[in-house]
């Protein structure tokens, strides 16, 4: 089972905190506050590395764009 969360202290740092009224705190994924409190953030910004594997990855079209 997993662990519950404390509404009541979530509530308290999105409403005191993000300056969130409650009608959007509600509205909010878990996830979604999470990310606004700062939990699970990745480092600092994308290395040069991190960019070229994204880039190699995902590589720009090259051909006719030609709706065919």
């Amino acid at each position: 089972m997993s662990a519950r969360l404390d509404w009541p202290a979530l509530l308290r740092a999105g409403v005191q905190g993000l300056g969130l009224r409650p009608a959007e705190f509600w509205a909010l994924t878990p996830a979604e506050l999470r990310l606004m409190l700062g939990e699970g953030r990745a480092g600092g910004a994308m290395a040069r590395a991190g960019l070229e594997a994204l880039l190699a990855a995902f590589p720009d079209e090259t051909g006719d764009m030609s709706d065919g």
